[in-house]
């Protein structure tokens, strides 16, 4: 596919992220929004009266009109709903958690292959500017801490915290250290619904690498930072403010060891959009995108291990399993 093609792209589910996807499609370089989909007629035509895409009720009813399709529903349809895109040649980029189950993200790998289709992963925050600057700086971390702390959110909970927010960071982790996890421990709390609300994880990598995160959604403030400590570096990120900071030992002769750095110029831009812009750019340039399936994929398997091992320390405690 040439790069001066313009994509024609769809929306399915157009909810508390969706809407936000059909404005930022509707404005991405080289695309152009063609319709919206969701079972709310309401949320269909706001979108599309936003965009100027067609409002639809069926997302079927966009196949044979779109090249590709950005979905947004709850992650009990991605799997299905995806499927009948690809099986229709549509390139595809579907929220995280990729599916509900590593079975159906297994399936929908195998989809995207045989159709020969872009398959994206919607993990955002590995396009936030901060993300991006600070993983080229972090070479060999020993320790990594990761806070994402928010109040309970409004929309509705079809996962737990796990699978909702830990698995962004996650993915960064993932992207940083491509060695194995050889040992995972974590305990999970559900709080204010039958799913976890707060999580705590502790990762062990084969490089010696530990990763320690903590998610909630029940928390009074809002938290949204990595730090990453390797030898003779510390790097700091606010996802939210965007900002980085690093700072390096630097050996002195006959003297002591100093401490330069500081704050890191970051130039701020929407996360989402520049995510979008990448799915769009990837289809365009014949390439693939940040964020794979298989990315998504290694996502979702940490994220797994991490709840059965919430599961397991609920069991050896004596506690009611968590839903």
């Amino acid at each position: 596919m040439t790069p001066e093609r313009t994509i024609r792209v769809g929306v399915v589910g157009v909810g508390h992220l969706g809407r936000h996807h059909a404005r930022l499609l509707a404005a991405a370089t080289g695309a152009r929004l063609v319709a919206v989909a969701d079972t709310s007629a309401d949320r269909a035509a706001a979108a599309a009266a936003a965009s100027g895409a067609e409002a639809l009720s069926d997302y079927r009813d966009m196949l044979g009109k779109v090249d590709a399709v950005s979905i947004a529903v709850p992650t009990v349809d991605h799997l299905r709903v995806a499927r009948e895109f690809l099986n229709a040649g549509v390139h595809v980029l579907v929220e995280k958690p990729m599916t509900a189950t590593l079975a159906e993200a297994e399936e929908l790998l195998a989809l995207a292959d045989r159709a020969g289709r872009v398959l994206a992963v919607g993990h955002t925050e590995r396009f936030n500017p901060a993300v991006a600057a600070a993983i080229p700086l972090v070479l060999a971390p020993r320790f990594i801490e990761v806070h994402r702390l928010s109040g309970f959110p409004e929309r509705s909970l079809d996962i737990d915290v796990v699978f909702d927010v830990m698995i962004h960071d996650l993915d960064i982790v993932l992207a940083i250290d491509r060695s194995e996890v050889v040992r995972v421990d974590a305990v999970g709390v559900p709080v204010l619904s039958p799913k976890v609300d707060i999580a705590n994880a502790r990762l062990k990598f084969a490089s010696g690498c530990t990763v320690n995160l903590t998610a909630s959604r029940i928390s009074r403030d809002r938290v949204r930072k990595v730090r990453f400590f390797q030898r003779d570096l510390y790097v700091s990120v606010d996802y939210g403010e965007q900002e980085l900071e690093a700072y390096r030992i630097v050996p002195r002769d006959g003297e002591r060891p100093g401490i330069e750095g500081g704050a890191v110029p970051v130039a701020k831009g929407e996360p989402l959009g520049r995510e979008l812009q990448d799915f769009v750019d990837a289809i365009r340039e014949g390439r693939a995108p940040r964020v794979t399936g298989r990315d998504g994929y290694r996502a979702l398997a940490l994220a797994t291990r991490v709840a059965e091992a919430i599961q397991a320390n609920e069991r050896e405690a004596g506690g009611v399993p968590v839903m």
